[in-house]
C-alpha cells in the first residue's frame, strides 16, 4: 500500500492501551483536541507510523514521537510523546473509531488532512483522546453502542469503496489473496460480531455469527445451496470458519446484499442472537446491506479447499486507508467507469427481461404447436377426401373421353348409319357431360362445406372453452354453496342443541317456580296458623290478667 503512514490495528479480545500518560501514577489522560486550522493544512513533515490498539488488543506500549516541526509549531499532537517507556491505560469501554467520509472515486486515497483526522479519531477510540467519551458513555450506555455502529459503518464504506475501485482497475476478477478483499471480509466479520450474544458452553462463553447466517436459507431458498456447500467443506471445524466460508461463497454468487437484506428485515429472528443495540438490529445494518449491492459488479474466484479459515485472525489494517493523497484523476475516467457500470446494469436488466420474454414466447410456441398438430390432422382428413373426389373425377373424365372417342369412331365408320342411333349417342354424350359437370359442382360444394365445417369447428372450440370456464365457475359456486350449506347445517345443529338446553332450563325453572309457589303457600298457611295461635294466646293472657286483678 502507498502512503507514509502505516497504522496497524490489532483486534483481539482484551484491553485498550494508550500512550498519552506521563507516568504510571496518572489515572486519566488529558483530552487531545485537534487544532482545526492546522488540520485543514497538512503538516510540514509526515507523521511517524503510529501503532493503534483496538478493543481486545494485547497490552503493548503505544509510543509515537512526532517530528520536531510539529512540536515546534505547537501541533496538538505534541503531548502524544514517549515520555514514559511503559505507560499504558486500560479502558473498560470498547470504542470504535469514527472515520471521515471515504475518498472520492479516482483519488489516490485520503488527503493528508483527512488522514490526520482519521488518525485522531482512532486515537480517541483507543483512549489517547482523553476521558470525555468515557464519561459520556458512563452517563448514557447506548452512546457506546451507537458510536461503535457508526464507526463500523464508516469502515464498511471505506472497505467497499476501495474494493470496487481496485477491482475496476484490475479487471474485476479477484482471488482470496487480494488484500482489499481480505480486509473487506474482516470488516464484515466485525459487523456481524457487533452486539452478538454470547452462548454458554462447557468450554466457556462462545460468540459466533454462523448461527444468524444459517437462518438465511429459511428466508431465501437459494441460499440453501451455499449453506450445504459450507457444511460439506472438509477442514472446517469451527462455526467461525463456516461463517467466513459462507461470506465468500455468497460474494461469489453475487447475492451477498440480497441475503443480508433478507436477514436484517427479520429482526424478530435476529433478536435471538443479537443485543437490541447491535449493528444488525439498527439502521446501520440496512445501510451496509445497501452498500453491498455495489459488489455485484465484482467477479470473485475463491479456492475454498485447503484454505485455513478457522485460525485466521480478524485484523483491520488501517494502513490501507491512511495513505498520502495524490492528484485526482480526470473526470473522464470516472465518467467512463460510471458509464461502464450503467451499461452492465442495463445489460443485466435487459437480459432478465429478454429471458422472461423468451419464456413467454416458448409457452406460446408450445400452444401453437399443439393447435398446429390438431389442424394438420384435420387437413390430412380433408386432403384424403379431396383425393378421393379427384380420383372419381378422373374416372368420369376417362369414361367421357372413351365415349367421345367411341362416338367419333362410330361417326367415321358409319356416317350413313341411322340418324336415330347418332342422336342416341349424342344424347348419351350430353348426359355424360352433364354428369361430369354435376360431379364438379358437387366437389365444389364439398370443398365449401369443408371450409364451413372448419369454421364451425373453430366456433365450437371457442364455445366449448367458454362453456368450460362457465362450468368451472358454476362448480366453484356449487362448492361455495356446499360449504355454506355445511356451515349452516353446523350452525343449525348448534342452534338446536342450544334450543334443547334452553328448553330443559326452562322446564327446570318452571319446576322450581312451582316448588317456590307451593312453599309460599305453605308459609302463608303457617303464618295464618301462627296468627290464630297468637290471637288465642293473647286472649288467654287477657283472661289471666283479668282473673289476677
Amino acid at each position: 500500500m502507498e502512503g507514509k503512514s502505516q497504522g496497524v490495528s490489532s483486534y483481539i479480545e482484551g484491553e485498550e492501551v494508550c500512550g498519552n500518560c506521563e507516568d504510571q501514577g496518572i489515572q486519566k489522560c488529558q483530552a487531545v483536541q485537534p487544532n482545526t486550522e492546522e488540520l485543514d493544512s497538512p503538516p510540514a513533515s509526515p507523521l511517524p507510523p503510529p501503532i493503534f490498539l483496538y478493543p481486545g488488543a494485547k497490552k503493548q506500549n503505544a509510543r509515537s514521537v512526532p517530528p520536531k516541526s510539529l512540536r515546534a509549531a505547537g501541533h496538538p499532537l505534541q503531548d502524544y510523546s514517549h515520555n514514559s517507556s511503559s505507560s499504558s491505560l486500560s479502558s473498560s469501554s470498547s470504542w470504535q473509531p469514527s472515520f471521515p467520509d471515504p475518498p472520492s472515486p479516482g483519488s489516490g486515497g485520503l488527503s493528508p488532512s483527512s488522514s490526520l483526522q482519521l488518525m485522531m479519531m482512532m486515537m480517541n477510540y483507543t483512549g489517547v483522546g482523553g476521558n470525555h467519551n468515557n464519561e459520556k458513555a458512563q452517563k448514557n450506555p447506548n452512546y457506546l453502542m451507537a458510536n461503535e455502529r457508526m464507526n463500523l459503518m464508516n469502515m464498511a464504506k471505506l472497505s467497499i469503496k476501495g474494493l470496487i475501485e481496485s477491482a475496476l482497475n484490475l479487471g474485476r476478477t479477484l482471488d482470496s489473496d487480494y488484500a482489499p478483499l481480505q480486509q473487506f471480509f474482516v470488516v464484515m466479520e466485525h459487523c456481524l460480531k457487533h452486539g452478538l450474544k454470547a452462548k454458554k458452553t462447557f468450554l466457556g462463553q462462545n460468540k459466533s455469527f454462523w448461527g444468524p447466517l444459517e437462518l438465511v436459507e429459511k428466508l431465501v431458498p437459494e441460499a440453501s445451496e451455499i449453506t450445504a456447500s459450507v457444511k460439506d467443506l472438509p477442514g472446517l471445524r469451527t462455526p467461525i470458519g463456516r461463517g467466513r466460508a459462507w461470506l465468500r461463497l455468497a460474494l461469489m454468487q453475487k447475492k451477498l446484499s440480497e441475503y443480508m437484506k433478507a436477514l436484517i428485515n427479520r429482526k424478530d429472528l435476529l433478536s435471538e442472537f443479537y443485543e437490541p443495540n447491535a449493528l444488525m438490529m439498527e439502521e446501520e445494518g440496512a445501510i451496509i446491506s445497501g452498500l453491498l449491492v455495489g459488489l455485484n459488479v465484482i467477479d470473485a474466484n475463491f479456492c475454498m479447499k485447503g484454505e485455513d479459515l478457522d485460525s485466521q485472525v480478524g485484523v483491520i489494517d488501517f494502513s490501507m486507508y491512511l495513505k498520502e493523497g495524490s492528484i485526482a484523476k480526470c473526470s473522464e475516467g470516472d465518467g467512463q467507469i460510471t458509464a461502464i457500470l450503467d451499461q452492465k446494469n442495463y445489460v443485466e436488466e435487459l437480459n432478465r427481461q429478454l429471458s422472461a420474454t423468451v419464456n413467454n414466447l416458448q409457452a406460446k410456441v408450445d400452444a401453437l404447436e399443439k393447435s398446429n398438430t390438431k389442424l394438420t390432422e384435420e387437413l390430412a382428413v380433408a386432403n384424403n377426401r379431396i383425393i378421393t373426389m379427384q380420383e372419381e373425377m378422373e374416372r368420369i373424365k376417362e369414361e367421357t373421353s372413351y365415349y367421345s372417342e367411341t362416338s367419333k369412331k362410330v361417326n367415321k365408320q358409319d356416317r350413313t348409319a341411322d340418324g336415330q342411333a347418332l342422336s342416341e349417342a349424342k344424347k348419351q354424350l350430353k348426359e355424360e357431360t352433364q354428369l361430369r359437370l354435376d360431379v364438379e359442382k358437387e366437389l365444389e360444394v364439398q370443398i365449401g362445406m369443408r371450409q364451413e365445417m372448419d369454421l364451425a369447428m373453430k366456433m365450437l372450440d371457442k364455445d366449448v372453452c367458454e362453456k368450460q370456464d362457465t362450468l368451472a365457475a358454476l362448480r366453484q359456486q356449487l362448492d361455495d354453496l356446499r360449504a355454506l350449506k355445511h356451515e349452516l347445517s353446523f350452525k343449525l345443529q348448534g342452534s338446536d342443541l342450544a334450543l334443547k338446553q334452553k328448553s330443559e332450563l326452562n322446564s327446570r325453572l318452571e319446576e322450581k317456580t312451582n316448588q317456590m309457589s307451593a312453599t309460599v303457600k305453605q308459609l302463608e298457611q303457617s303464618e295464618k296458623d301462627l296468627v290464630k295461635q297468637a290471637k288465642t294466646l293473647s286472649s288467654a293472657a287477657h283472661k289471666l290478667l283479668q282473673k289476677h286483678h
